[in-house]
This record gives C-alpha cells, structure tokens and sequence, in this order.
C-alpha cells in the first residue's frame, strides 16, 4: 500500500471530509436561503413598483382617454431605464410602447407573469426575462407594465461565483487540512504500533510515547503505559517467585526426600518408619503452606479476589483473630491484647483476616524482647513481653496494626522485608519461609492501601493501612485452602 493510500484510509482523513461535507452543506444551504431572499424582495420590490404605475395610468387614461393614454406611454419609454410598456387594442394590435416582441400567450392572460421579451430599441436578437402585469383597461386595451430582471440576473450571477469559490476554497483547505491532520496522528499512531511491537518482541520496558497536547491519543498511551508498569511488575513478580521458588523450595524438598530414603535404608521397626512418615508429613504441610501462601499472594496481586469483599467490621476481625491466637501467644510466654473501635471495611475479609494473623504470628515469633536488656521490674517485665492488636478507623482509611516490643526491623531493612521468601539475619535460625509480610503488603495493595512498618521504641508497629471504600462488585471462586495458613 502507497503512502497515499495508506493516509486516505485513515479515521481522521475520513472524519475531515465527513465535516468538511457537513460544512459544505451547511454552507450552500445560507446562501441558498440567501439567494431566496433576495429573489423574494427583488419581486417585491418589483410590484410595488409596477403596481403604482399601473395606478398612475389608469387615471391618466380616464381624464385624457386613449390620446393621453399613448403620450404618456411614449414619455415613460424614452426613459433611461424605464420599465416596459405595451398599449394593443381589442384586436391585439400594438398601440404604443417599448416593446418589440414577447412570449406567445403573454397578453391574454390578465396578471403577473414571467416572461421573455425583446426591445424596440435593441439591435441583439437575445431574449431578456421580464416581470410583467396584464391588465385590461375600459373599451377592451390592453396595458402591460414590467421589469426587467436583469439585476436579479447579475446578482444570482454574483451569488453563484461566490459560493463556487467558496466551495473550492473549503474543498481545499478541507482537504489540505485533512491529509495535515491524518499524517500528523498517522505518525503518533506509527511510534504506538513500533512500540507495541517491541514490546510484544520482549521488551517490557518500552512505552508508548507521550505528548504534551493531552489529547486522546495521549491519554489512551497514559492509560496504556500504566497498564505496562502493571504488566511489567506482574512479570518480574512471577519471574521473581518462580526463581524463589527453585532456589528456595529445593532444600525442604531435598531433606523431605533423604529423610524418606533414610527411612528405608535405617528403620528397622515400625515405631521408627513412623517417627520417619511423621517427619515427613510436618515436611510435606510446611511445604504445601508455603505454596499455599504464594498462591494468596498471586491471587490478591493480580486482583482476582476482588470479586469477593463485602462490608464487615474490622474490630471483629481484630477481635477474633486476638481469641485464636491468645492460647498460642500464652504458650510462647506473649500476652495478646486487643483494642478496638467500630471501623465498617469494604473488603476481602478471609485475606484481611489471614494478612493480620501474618502480623501476629510474626510477632509471637520474632517480637520476643531482647535477652541482652531485661527489663528490671515484673510490671515492666511483662509490658516487654506484650503484642497490642489494633482496629480503627482514621479520616477515609482502617488502621489494623500489631504492636510488639522486640528488636523490631531496622528501617534500612524494612522495605526488604517485605519482599517474598526475605529472612532478616535475626529470624534465620527460627522457622519460617520468609511470606508472612509479602502476603500482608500483597492484600493491602489489593484493596488500594499500603503495609507499614515503624518503631514501636521499642519494638515493630506493622499496620495495614486501607481505604474504607466501596470495591468491585465481581464476584469469583472462593479460595481453597488445603492446609490451614502459617506466617512466616
């Protein structure tokens, strides 16, 4: 396809010439209504006109007769410019005027007529068109009186050349206009598509190029390109677990499989193949939680458990994940306490809840106060050893946060933490895959709001900080669950 080709089948080379159509249309439709008007008025002014001529003669023609009739007849005829005059008697023979010729008929038909005619005076032969009135005077004459429409003529004339010239000018500028714009958006839609094809070569990093005219094709490569970083970012996430996961998941997975041949080649009773297959059973569930929780962190990045919120109250929430885990908090030598404020949520309330049990689990786990600085007193002994679980509301957004007392995180270190399967160096020696934060930074972005990690002094405030706002109404699976959660 030629350049020309290409450019005529554009959208917005079609659309200037649809307008430049409508314009034209638009345009021919004034002046027509123009050149009627001015028809209307010139005939208008033509009767009044021959009307009171024709009032004037015939009272000439009653004081003076026929004799007074023909003189005044000739006077007017000689007249520059003068209107035309014809006088015929009862047989039709011309009496007097400046008539030469006229279309058969004319005369004997009594009022207003158009028709062709020619001057005495005139040596052409060209017919000229004239608006006359018949009208038949006392003793059976004849008198017609007219016009000539000459000056209609000339002006339709002026009328015509203009809206030719005009029509052209729009044709012209219409078109010039249309291939400038056409070849202007032609080339902004070339640098899309150039793009696009490197993008679908590999190349996530490209974007679409933006102008500054904010236009549509700049908002659409605005929307485009955010959806990109989207893309992008799903991308290296999913290149990102699954290099996790090969590097992450072969040690479980090689100790579960020589702690399974071990079983065989050293068992030698029953009590040790079972002592072996419950070994490898707390293996296999530490295993299948794991991709458990990659699983919920997958589903809420990509935005799929939008479909099921509803409305809920984060301090029940707050309140019964502080009833399952108190007995676990005793047992670990932790007091859990609770503190709540009605604060009505739009969300998905089984990955909320399970993101808040992440954070409480972490701080069982890992919030336990430094062994070096104890503190001196039983009262402040047991303030040390306590994990705080709040829920309120605070302007347009829900705050769930735990709170412990332990080493908490560095702030070097926070924004790493959060990445998946990230162990700190003072969590390696405890167990743990490394999720917990990942999945609770992964379900606030679902619901549009953030995780965040501050010093308690001391100690870690983490806090799921999200927007009390309506969600999508979409509704999808719910999700499967095989192994109860576990936080890292």
């Amino acid at each position: 396809m030629t350049a020309f080709g290409k450019l005529i089948r554009t959208t917005a080379f079609r659309l200037t010439l649809v307008y430049l159509f409508l314009f034209a249309l638009f345009a021919a439709s004034l002046l027509a209504f123009f050149a009627w008007n001015t028809r209307r008025l010139i005939t208008e002014q033509i009767t009044i006109t021959v009307n009171a001529e024709i009032g004037e003669i015939n009272q000439i023609y009653e004081r003076r007769g026929v004799r007074g009739l023909y003189g005044t007849i000739a006077n007017r005829a000689l007249r520059p410019g003068a209107n035309l005059y014809l006088v015929t008697m009862p047989n039709g023979q011309a009496l007097g005027g400046n008539v030469g010729s006229l279309a058969p008929g004319v005369m004997a038909t009594l009022g207003w007529s158009e028709t062709a005619y020619r001057r005495l005076d005139e040596n052409d032969k060209a017919d000229h068109r004239a608006l006359v009135h018949v009208s038949e005077l006392p003793n059976g004459f004849r008198l017609l009186i007219g016009r000539d429409l000459d000056e209609r003529r000339r002006l339709f004339g002026v009328i015509a050349k203009g809206t030719q010239w005009s029509l052209l000018v729009m044709l012209v500028l219409g078109i010039g206009g249309g291939i400038f714009v056409s070849r202007r958006v032609l080339r902004r839609i070339d640098a899309m598509s150039g793009t696009t094809q490197r993008i679908m070569a590999g190349d996530l990093t490209e974007r679409l190029p933006v102008g500054r005219s904010g236009d549509e094709l700049d908002r659409l490569a605005e929307n485009l390109n955010a959806m990109l970083e989207r893309i992008e970012a799903l991308m290296n996430g999913l290149k990102e677990v699954s290099d996790n996961i090969a590097h992450d998941l072969k040690t479980p997975l090689t100790r579960l499989r020589n702690r399974a041949e071990e079983a065989l080649a050293r068992a030698g009773s029953e009590g040790d193949y079972r002592a072996a297959l419950e070994r490898t059973i707390e293996e296999s569930d530490g295993l299948i939680r794991t991709f458990n929780a990659l699983l919920m962190i997958a589903r809420a990045e990509s935005g799929q458990a939008r479909g099921n919120m509803d409305d809920f109250d984060a301090a029940e929430v707050a309140s019964g994940i502080h009833e399952l885990y108190e007995p676990l908090a005793e047992d670990d030598g932790m007091t859990l306490r609770v503190k709540t404020a009605p604060a009505r949520l739009h969300g998905n309330r089984e990955l909320i809840s399970q993101a808040l049990a992440n954070l409480v689990e972490n701080a069982i786990k890992y919030g336990k106060p430094d062994a070096v600085v104890q503190p001196i007193d039983a009262d402040a002994a047991a303030a040390a050893r306590e994990i705080l679980i709040e829920a309120r509301r605070e302007g347009d957004q829900v705050l769930l946060s735990v709170t412990d007392r332990g080493p908490g995180i560095p702030e070097s270190d926070r924004k790493h933490a959060i990445e998946r399967f990230v162990r700190l160096e003072a969590s390696r020696t405890l167990p743990g895959s490394g999720l917990g934060l990942s999945l609770a930074n992964a379900v606030a972005t679902l619901h549009g709001g953030e995780l965040r990690l501050g010093d308690a002094h001391p100690g870690l405030i983490a806090t799921l900080a999200i927007p009390a706002r309506a969600g999508s109404a979409d509704r999808l699976a719910a999700q499967t669950q095989d192994v109860p959660q576990k936080a890292a």
